[in-house]
């Protein structure tokens, strides 16, 4: 992990960004990564105040709180950051985006992976939510405001409250492409509507 390869992400991951200085200065999500960083190897050494103190200013100037107990591989990158929250025993891969308002939380009162584990090139849209241990695989989308409660496949997108399985997932030179989502509520609907209609030319033929 290092400085360019930061700037590189935040590059390939926001066609807003036009400059390095830009990046450096008004990307709060970049700051969060690095903070939580510096907090994270506080945690590992066992300094669990002072990471913790250090997480409480991040998250007071960034808007981003993420506990340093958490575990978080390269290229990772939360654009707008403002109400993202990781929890504890959260773990995610390598290449996720996620964006703000994501919740990564916890269901259980006891000390034990409770956090959900997010695989490589995942994409988590604006406001949704992730519950419990739970994994989401390599490259899957999950949609803006969803909520997920059960572990969800490589190469899937799921969407809704609670969530649904779709179709694909996110390839890399995809991620940006979050709104493509399927729309399970009128597929559901048009097939049922479809079976009452087969079922009213059945009644109407006896």
């Amino acid at each position: 992990m290092s400085l360019t390869e930061d700037i590189k992400t935040v590059f390939e991951k926001d066609p807003a960004a036009r400059s390095t200085a830009e990046i450096l200065f008004c990307y709060p999500g970049l700051h969060a990564i690095w903070l939580f960083r510096a907090a994270h190897w506080l945690w590992e050494k066992g300094f669990y105040f002072p990471a913790r103190f250090l997480s409480y200013i991040a998250r007071f100037l960034t808007g981003v709180d993420i506990h340093p107990g958490a575990k978080i591989g390269r290229r990772f990158f939360i654009d707008h950051g403002m109400g993202v929250v990781i929890g504890e025993t959260t773990e995610i891969g390598n290449d996720v985006l996620l964006y703000q308002g994501v919740v990564l939380g916890g269901t259980s009162l006891e000390q034990k992976k409770r956090h959900p584990t997010l695989g490589n090139g995942v994409v988590v849209g604006a406001g949704a939510t992730i519950l419990g241990a739970i994994k989401i695989g390599d490259r899957s989308r999950i949609g803006a405001g969803s909520v997920v409660l059960h572990e969800v496949p490589p190469d899937t997108t799921v969407f809704g409250v609670p969530a649904h399985s779709g179709s694909g997932g996110a390839p890399a030179r995809q991620q940006l492409d979050h709104n493509k989502l399927p729309d399970y509520c009128s597929e559901e609907m048009r097939r049922v509507q479809a079976e009452i209609d087969e079922l009213k030319k059945e009644l109407a033929a006896k």
